[in-house]
């Protein structure tokens, strides 16, 4: 277009005027062609911006344009879409040259302005890399690439907006959305019209940045309110291209040392999530990094990263948790060993003790409090049973209205509000216990060199201070073995019984009357039973919330000498485990299949001998001891607040667990072949058949293929919980009377608690002759004691378990193994004939 046509296309139509045509017709009619005038002139201003844009940023399409604002002429300049439009309207203004399109070029673009250095690209699509990706690999020369990756994922604001599921939004959308300024010149305003539109042309993930919220779905799973607004699976894929290559990776990795200071701060300071829960989107981002757990990220990289990513809140956490169950055992196995890496590395690689704590090192304990976002992320992601569970309807311990001596000592009891819970738990509402199978083992979050170099007396004291200043590992428990959560369940019941101890001595100088500090237990072994139920009844323990039972136990059996310094009170434990698990008594059901006891729900015998187990129970592990006690694992996850489903009945029944199973799977008409209805028989002590009706009138009421799952619930409901209803509120509040203020279901899981009651089957005896010790005038090269270990690691497995029997109490080994078994072998006197 010349400058003719420019102003032929822009000149003003001339009024008529007559004399007689009368002024105000005359200045109407002016009014009318003004308007139109402007309109016109505002709509070739318009058309003519656009052009002078597209000739920038796409050109004529003629290979020998020399038009230096044209970018198909070769010595064109580079310009991003925001200076093409700022640029587009000052030639406009200049009257510069507008190129005509190439007649062999039509329809085409050749823009000879390649801009390898992107400087436009603020944050990252899918779509954007592989483009600047293709770029870079026809020139060989991937630079470019790296600078933009290294600019995007240094920047949190950028990597925020990076890779969003978003569609792009409507034009009536984006125009809604910009801001009208009517202050601007109107030429200016089009530029900035033409400018975002154009962009919104270039860049199909802009749109998320403007509306800020996501739609679709995406593969790892649907989210509900949690959904993320990050494209999980656009971001493995461009990880997978990308990760081959060394250079880019070190991109990554130098932009991960700078995003995470700036992220720490803006978490800690800022409230950064509150206002944009966005922000979670950078950490996802990162986290689908598949090389974060190789030692060039170990040193600087991750550390940092990990410090960021504990400082997020409380709803944060919990929203990357349940993200994170909705991924593959695989994938939660690699986020879960990412963070072992850097534990374990950091363990290795310094030297911890008594001065230099581990629990001083950031990087560990931040390490530590990312793991336990993966920890339950595998719960969640697993087999999960957050219904069935035991109502906690114990009997209310009475208060007395006198000021105890607590009081008047200005010392309130230690957790009066009841066990500590975790806050990420109480969040997602669930439990550990809920778990019937996570993605991943259990024991794949134990980190044993950080168990080998933890002080665990030091950091038990910050798990009973819980100051903010002090990180203490028992509020991660995943993390700990058995036998390292075990020693700080000794090291408070050792405290709390010191603290009963000097309670009592307070108490006896304030009354005048001597009080025993100790539990003391003086029984007959022929009525053990009835004499330790006088000494432990419940209605004996109003005295400071039952906690004579937190006293160090001490046992005496009347008309015999001896000091307890624990023999004894083993000893006690199993005689009193004898005598209630004899079959006689009739107290529990022994099955000869399973070797397993279970409650006899026709028992004539009273609660409070039910309640007596469970006490013994909790003074076992109060005070450290094995007992050889024999029960279903469903026993422990009751104690722990569950209740006994289906799936129970495996282990504590199987032959009635198959034949549920069977009933379930059975393909044929459960009516008419099987002839079942929703009345179950058992017998009594006795032999008696009893009937009871799983549902009303359940005689009546057939088991059909569409009912038979309510009845293999009910009977696996009837036979775990309500037969034994009684009995088991019973023990189950002895065993509370014992345990109500410990850590114990905070630090263990069902299956550790039956590690703790009765011992570990495997044993190994090396571990035991390793860990003996000697007096009396034996050693290690005493000819007899040699001779000794040759004959014991001669027994066969059962011979074994019959001196472990002997010497101990019970055949199994302690927590840890016999290796944590103290045996001592001393010399009986001097030598003899004998």
């Amino acid at each position: 277009m010349n400058s003719d046509e420019r102003d032929c296309e822009c000149a003003l139509p001339q009024a008529e005027t007559s004399p007689a045509g009368g002024y105000d017709r005359i200045q109407e009619e002016s009014d009318i062609e003004n308007t139109e005038a402007s309109r016109m002139k505002r709509a070739a201003a318009k058309h003519l911006i656009e052009r002078y844009y597209h000739q920038l940023t796409e050109g004529c399409g003629n290979d020998s344009c020399s038009n230096a604002w044209c970018s198909s002429s070769r010595g064109s300049h580079c310009l991003d879409n925001n200076a093409a439009a700022v640029k587009a309207l000052e030639l406009y203004k200049n009257n510069a040259k507008l190129c005509d399109p190439h007649p062999s070029k039509k329809g085409t673009t050749m823009n000879h302005c390649v801009r390898d250095d992107f400087k436009d690209v603020n944050y990252l699509t899918e779509d954007k890399v592989y483009e600047i990706l293709h770029i870079c690999g026809e020139k060989e020369d991937y630079s470019p690439l790296i600078r933009v990756i290294g600019r995007v994922f240094s920047s949190a604001e950028g990597l925020v907006q990076s890779f969003r599921r978003s569609k792009p939004p409507t034009k009536e959308e984006l125009k809604s959305l910009q801001s009208k300024d009517e202050d601007k010149d109107e030429d200016e305003e089009e530029a900035a019209a033409c400018s975002a539109a154009a962009m919104e042309e270039d860049s199909p993930g802009s749109s998320s940045r403007l509306d800020g919220a996501a739609s679709g779905d995406n593969d790892v799973g649907k989210l509900g309110p949690d959904e993320v607004s990050v494209d999980i699976d656009a971001v493995r894929r461009v990880y997978q291209r990308l990760l081959s290559n060394g250079n880019i990776e070190t991109a990554f990795l130098n932009a991960l040392v700078y995003l995470s200071p700036n992220v720490e701060c803006d978490l800690t300071y800022h409230n950064v999530y509150s206002r944009d829960p966005n922000y979670l989107n950078l950490f996802v981002v990162v986290m689908e990094n598949s090389n974060l757990h190789s030692p060039d990220y170990l040193e600087i990289a991750l550390p940092q990263f990990c410090r960021a990513m504990s400082k997020l809140p409380l709803p944060a956490l919990a929203k990357l948790a349940r993200l994170w169950s909705h991924y593959s055992a695989e994938q939660i196995h690699r986020i879960m060993e990412t963070f072992q890496q850097l534990i374990t590395y950091k363990v290795v690689s310094n030297e911890f003790n008594s001065r230099n704590l581990v629990n001083d090192d950031d990087a560990v304990v931040a390490a530590t409090k990312c793991l336990k976002i993966v920890y339950y992320a595998n719960v969640m992601g697993g087999e999960v049973d957050t219904e069935h569970n035991e109502e906690e309807d114990e009997e209310p311990i009475p208060e007395s209205s006198e000021l105890t001596l607590q009081e008047l000592l200005g010392e309130e009891r230690r957790n009066k509000k009841g066990p500590r819970v975790d806050p990420l738990e109480t969040e997602l509402t669930i439990r550990t216990s809920d778990s019937r199978r996570p993605l991943i083992p259990f024991e794949e979050f134990v980190n044993e060199p950080l168990n080998e170099v933890l002080e665990m007396d030091k950091d038990y004291t910050f798990f009973k201070v819980e100051t903010e200043n002090k990180f203490s590992f028992m509020t991660c428990p995943f993390i700990l073995n058995a036998v390292t959560k075990n020693l700080g369940l000794y090291y408070d019941n050792r405290i709390r019984m010191y603290s009963e101890r000097r309670i009592t001595v307070l108490y006896s100088l304030v009354q005048g009357q001597q009080l025993n500090p100790y539990l003391r237990l003086k029984v007959r072994r022929d009525h053990i039973i009835d004499d330790a139920l006088v000494r432990v009844s419940p209605r004996s323990l109003f005295y400071f919330y039952f906690s004579y039972l937190k006293k160090q136990l001490y046992v005496e059996f009347e008309g015999e000498q001896g000091v307890d310094e624990g023999g004894v009170s083993k000893e006690f434990f199993q005689l009193v485990v004898e005598e209630i698990f004899n079959p006689d008594i009739g107290m529990f059901a022994y099955d000869e299949r399973t070797k397993m006891f279970w409650f006899n729900p026709s028992s004539f015998e009273n609660e409070g001998q039910f309640t007596l187990i469970g006490i013994v129970l909790g003074l076992a592990i109060y005070n450290n001891c094995i007992l050889d006690v024999h029960f279903p694992m469903v026993v422990y996850r009751k104690l722990m607040g569950k209740k006994g489903t289906f799936r129970d009945l495996a282990d504590s029944n199987p032959v009635l667990y198959q034949s549920l199973k069977e009933l379930s799977e059975y393909e044929g008409s459960v009516e008419e072949d099987m002839m079942i209805t929703f009345q179950i028989s058992q017998t009594d002590l006795f032999g008696n058949p009893l009937m009871y009706d799983l549902r009303e009138n359940g005689d009546q009421i057939p088991v059909t293929n569409e009912n038979r799952k309510e009845f293999v619930a009910q009977y696996a409901e009837y036979m775990l919980n309500k037969s034994v209803e009684k009995q088991f509120k019973a023990f189950r509040r002895g065993f509370h009377m014992v345990t109500n203020e410990s850590p114990l279901k905070y630090l263990f899981r069902p299956e550790e608690i039956e590690l703790l009651i009765c011992g570990s089957r495997n044993l190994d005896f090396q571990a035991l002759e390793e860990t003996t010790e000697y007096d009396g005038g034996y050693s290690r090269d005493s000819r007899i004691i040699k001779e000794f270990w040759e004959t014991l690691h001669s027994f066969a497995e059962e011979q074994k378990r019959l001196f472990l029997q002997f010497t101990t109490g019970t055949d199994r080994a302690p927590v840890g193994g016999l290796g944590k078994l103290k045996m001592i072998i001393a010399k009986n006197g001097p030598d003899t004939d004998r």
